[in-house]
């Protein structure tokens, strides 16, 4: 299955129908040609954008050069010739893909850690039984990266499913990869509950909130308004015993969390005010991204919170994935949240890749 990204990225590269020995003069190229010593185009990477775009073009013109040696009457310089040329466009391709990298922008939170929260929507019980698998795959996802995962919230339904929950997850780029999970995925099946063999539809929504560093997000005590109350509900097993849920208010932006998970005071205090941290820090990267956002196909945040993403269609044993239209056929081990879920995953961070440098291309001088 071939990356989403790739075919538009190679598009930027060079307009199509042309062949070698002429030397293609796409978007990309020119782009890179007129700007590629400017700082301004890919602050604290223009020495290494022009070093590379330099060895591409030296590479590429060593490719026509010998590309000439196919015509040769000796088959022994031409068969040297075809072992260089294979050598020369997978270097073109590793040096292409390089080049990409350096100009795509890098985004403030892709390095840090997360907060997932699920939520089930539209569907009654059956939702609530898909929210409880669809939260399983992210947290075996999690373990398929060799990332950390720690379960915030957990309220689940009465016949083993999940009304809401949230968790923790830290790891390399594990925000980079999750972002563009976030938004309402909706499953097509005939739930276990019904009688008649109808096939139902219901919805869960995805949050993926990023999770600030203290440098990142400096809050003032002040702003805070800390409540405590009697757990209540199906939030765990310590219930109505003692005043340790926590609800936490920013008075500022009207943003409040809460927590009553633990039997500890401390601990629900400590859970409820690492969500509210990420709730501001996500509302404010999102005032800051909104203008140069607005147009793109996949988003982040809450823009993208309400648009139905993702649909899992059991007779069909599909998922497809609306932004991208990437179907993959193979549900059971998709739900199971490794490779299946990661190329998926890889295919949105290409498509997103392609959209920033086609901003990056558009922007003017």
């Amino acid at each position: 299955r071939g990356s989403v990204g790739c075919a538009g990225v190679c598009g930027l590269w060079a307009p199509r129908g042309l062949r070698r020995p002429v030397r293609p003069r796409g978007p990309l190229r020119t782009f890179l040609e007129r700007r590629a010593g400017s700082e301004a185009l890919c602050p604290g990477r223009a020495p290494e954008l022009l070093a590379a775009s330099k060895l591409l073009s030296d590479k590429e013109r060593e490719l026509r050069e010998t590309e000439r040696l196919l015509h040769d009457e000796n088959e022994d310089l031409k068969q040297l010739a075809e072992n260089e040329i294979a050598l020369y466009q997978k270097q073109i391709a590793q040096l292409k893909h390089q080049i990409i990298l350096l100009l795509v922008p890098s985004e403030e939170p892709d390095e840090g850690d997360l907060i997932l929260e699920v939520s089930a929507g539209v569907g009654g019980q059956e939702a609530m039984l898909f929210t409880s698998e669809v939260f399983d795959m992210y947290q075996q996802y999690a373990a398929f990266k060799k990332w950390h995962f720690e379960i915030l919230d957990y309220f689940p339904s009465e016949i083993g499913g999940l009304r809401h929950a949230s968790a923790s997850i830290g790891g390399l780029e594990a925000y980079k990869h999750m972002k563009f999970e976030g938004g309402v995925h909706r499953v097509q099946r005939v739930p276990k509950t019904e009688k008649q063999g109808r096939m139902h539809t219901s919805t869960m929504t995805v949050a993926i909130l990023p999770q600030p560093t203290e440098i990142n997000l400096v809050i003032n005590p002040k702003d805070l308004r800390i409540d405590t109350k009697r757990a209540s509900g199906a939030g765990g097993q310590h219930v109505n015993t003692t005043d340790s849920a926590v609800r936490i208010v920013h008075l500022p932006t009207g943003v409040f969390s809460e927590c009553q998970q633990e039997r500890s005071q401390l601990k629900n205090k400590e859970v409820a005010m690492k969500k509210l941290r990420a709730k501001l820090y996500s509302m404010r990267l999102e005032e800051e991204t909104s203008k140069r956002s607005n147009s793109r196909k996949i988003q982040v945040g809450t823009r993208g919170r309400s648009e139905k993403i993702r649909t899992y269609n059991f007779p069909q044993n599909r998922v497809t994935d609306h932004r991208i239209n990437k179907s993959l056929y193979d549900l059971e081990t998709f739900m199971q949240g490794d490779s299946l879920l990661d190329e998926l995953i890889q295919s949105l961070k290409d498509y997103a890749d392609y959209e920033s440098l086609v901003e990056v291309i558009s922007r003017k001088d």
